[in-house]
């Protein structure tokens, strides 16, 4: 036989809590217990928020009271015309590519031709350039060595010289090299 629930109980809050089931009881103290979490974490939200608001404001005070103080005044110093002529040519001469004017040069120099100097002229972008040779077909090949290079975009034979002073009697020339920007 089946059997049969008859309460006549009256309604109470006892009665029904005992007629929950435990699964649900837990599920209810689980919920509560996030919600407390969940309340205590926002009133940490908003007690940071408090705490940044107030940090905000304290530096807008110390802004507006550095801003309002007067700027310190620098002296003005006045470099003469020749001194700052001498201090921008000597910038531009640190600023030289040095590196890849050398490796340019030197790739196109052969045995047959010693360097004698190399004076760079910066405003211009001129390598004044000063060899010694025994033959005038190598220096004819140096040049149009030179010409190949990427480095340059012209180069212009300045002048050449016998040094009759000099036992094997070797050919001094002078050219100039433009060379290009990168």
């Amino acid at each position: 036989m089946k059997s049969m629930k008859i309460d006549f109980a009256p309604r109470s809050a006892r009665r029904t809590l005992f007629h929950v089931h435990p699964a649900v009881l837990a599920l209810a103290g689980v919920g509560v217990l996030l919600c407390a979490g969940a309340a205590l974490g926002g009133w940490h939200l908003v007690e940071q928020q408090r705490e940044r608001a107030h940090q905000v404001e304290h530096l807008r005070e110390r802004v507006a009271a550095l801003s309002k103080r007067p700027a310190a005044e620098v002296a003005r110093v006045v470099i003469p015309e020749a001194q700052a002529s001498f201090v921008n040519g000597a910038v531009m001469q640190l600023n030289l590519p040095w590196r890849e004017l050398q490796d340019a040069v030197l790739a196109a120099t052969p045995r047959t031709v010693a360097l004698v100097a190399m004076e760079p002229d910066p405003r211009k972008r001129i390598l004044k350039i000063t060899a010694e040779t025994k033959t005038s077909d190598d220096m004819v090949d140096y040049v149009a060595a030179l010409k190949e290079q990427e480095s340059f975009s012209g180069v212009i034979l300045i002048r050449h010289e016998i040094n009759d002073a000099d036992p094997n009697r070797p050919l001094r020339f002078q050219l100039e090299a433009t060379w290009q920007p990168r």
